[in-house]
Order: structure tokens, then C-alpha cells, then sequence
């Protein structure tokens, strides 16, 4: 009986040792995600904008009060700067991210592209919305991507368009409207950003990693800066325009 219960008790350690041999070591938990954020300065005085030449279009001067002026530079009262595109230029090389869920939209509403610079996905979905009473027209310009031009009458359905490449960046035009431009920046990636109102952004949810973080508008061309993030960082990081002529 001795003799059976020593076997039985070598066979159990062995059973033990076994699974104990063949346990799937734990995964190490990711690193916490990082984030950078800052703002987009102006330096000089503001150049004055012109007034956008509607009246080709007597329907559009309606729709509007008082003249209507480019967008092409905005520069806010805390002196930054609004309609600059951020985004990670490099740092990302290698790495997959799930698909966009949603959809980023422009408008034709007061005769003008709203927004004027948009950031978008490739392969994400672009909404463009007529919300005058006018016909327009849409017409991206890409260089790395398929060019289309399409027309849009009031009231008719949205038209849904994707871009399948990154690009930076892409004009767009009303071939209806001379005075209508926007612009689109595409990348592959989530991280990228358009400076608003009080001309700041946040690109958040970063691996840790080192990057070169690029910020662009469309008269005063790009700008970059490299930044390296630890786990769980928060950085700063700020660019500065300058009017061409106050260069120095």
C-alpha cells in the first residue's frame, strides 16, 4: 500500500512539474500612452486679409451681413495663430492603428468651405455638405491621391469620398465660386490636429517614442521639432510664424 501511494504521489509532482513547464508567461502591459500639446504663435503685425469678391454670385452676397474676408491668415487676439495643420511627420514608421469609425465633414455654408483646413484619415470617410441655396462645386487637387471634381446642387444628398494616401496637403476649389479654397490634410494615422480659435492643439494617446512633430499653414509654409516621449508624458510644444517680411 506504501508502495502505491509513492507511485501515485511521483506521478501527481510529475503532472506538477509539467504544467509548470509549459505555463504561458504574462504579457508585459503596454506603456502608458503620451501626449503633446501647444500652441501656434504669431510674431509681427498681422497682415489685413481681403475681402472676398462675391458679388459674381448676388445669391452668396446675401447670405452674408458684412464683407466677408480670406481666411488665409487668422490670427487670434492672444496673437496665434488659427488654420495650421499639426501632425506626426515621423515616429509612427511601422505601427498599425485601427481604422477611423467616424466620418470628418466639410460644408459649403455662406459660400465659403467649412472648415477651411480639415485633417483627415486615408481611407477614412469625407462628408461634403451643400448647406446654401446655390449649386457648388467640389474640387480636390491632390497630387499623391485621385483628383475628382464634383458638382452639388441645394438639397441633395451629402457626397461621401475617401482619400486612399497620406498627403499634405491637398488644395481644394469651387470650379462655380472662384474665391471658395480649402485645404485637406491626409495622413495614416490618428495623430494630427487643426489649430482653432485660440490657435492650440493636442495630439494625445502617443506611444512613447521619439517623433518629429510638424505644424503647416498655407502661406507660411511648415515647420518641425522633434520631441521625445517617455511613458505617461504630457509635453509642450510650441511654433512660431512670422510674416515674411519681418524674417530676420
Amino acid at each position: 500500500m506504501k508502495r502505491y501511494s509513492a507511485a501515485v504521489a511521483a506521478l501527481w509532482l510529475a503532472a506538477c512539474a509539467s504544467e509548470k513547464k509549459t505555463e504561458t508567461p504574462a504579457e508585459k502591459p503596454a506603456p502608458a500612452p503620451a501626449s503633446v500639446s501647444g500652441k501656434v504663435v504669431f510674431e509681427g503685425k498681422p497682415p489685413m486679409m481681403p475681402v472676398l469678391k462675391m458679388s459674381e454670385e448676388a445669391a452668396c452676397v446675401r447670405l452674408h451681413k458684412a464683407p466677408v474676408r480670406s481666411e488665409e491668415v487668422v490670427v487670434n487676439e492672444g496673437g496665434t495663430l488659427a488654420n495650421v495643420f499639426v501632425w506626426v511627420k515621423s515616429g509612427l514608421e511601422g505601427k498599425t492603428f485601427e481604422p477611423a469609425k467616424d466620418s470628418v465633414t466639410i460644408d459649403q455654408r455662406g459660400c465659403t468651405f467649412r472648415p477651411h483646413v480639415i485633417g483627415i484619415r486615408a481611407g477614412q470617410t469625407l462628408v461634403v455638405v451643400n448647406s446654401d441655396p446655390v449649386s457648388h462645386n467640389i474640387h480636390p487637387m491632390p497630387k499623391e491621391n485621385r483628383e475628382w471634381n464634383q458638382g452639388q446642387a441645394p438639397q441633395t444628398p451629402n457626397l461621401e469620398r475617401q482619400f486612399a494616401r497620406p498627403e499634405i496637403m491637398i488644395p481644394v476649389k469651387c470650379n462655380v465660386h472662384s474665391w471658395m479654397r480649402s485645404y485637406i490634410g491626409v495622413v495614416d494615422h490618428p495623430y494630427f490636429a487643426v489649430t482653432g480659435e485660440q490657435g492650440a492643439f493636442e495630439l494625445k494617446g502617443l506611444p512613447p517614442g521619439e517623433y518629429t512633430v510638424a505644424a503647416w499653414h498655407e502661406k507660411y509654409g511648415t515647420k518641425e521639432q522633434k520631441v521625445t516621449l517617455a511613458p505617461a508624458a504630457s509635453q509642450s510644444l510650441d511654433f512660431t510664424f512670422q510674416e515674411r517680411g519681418n524674417q530676420p
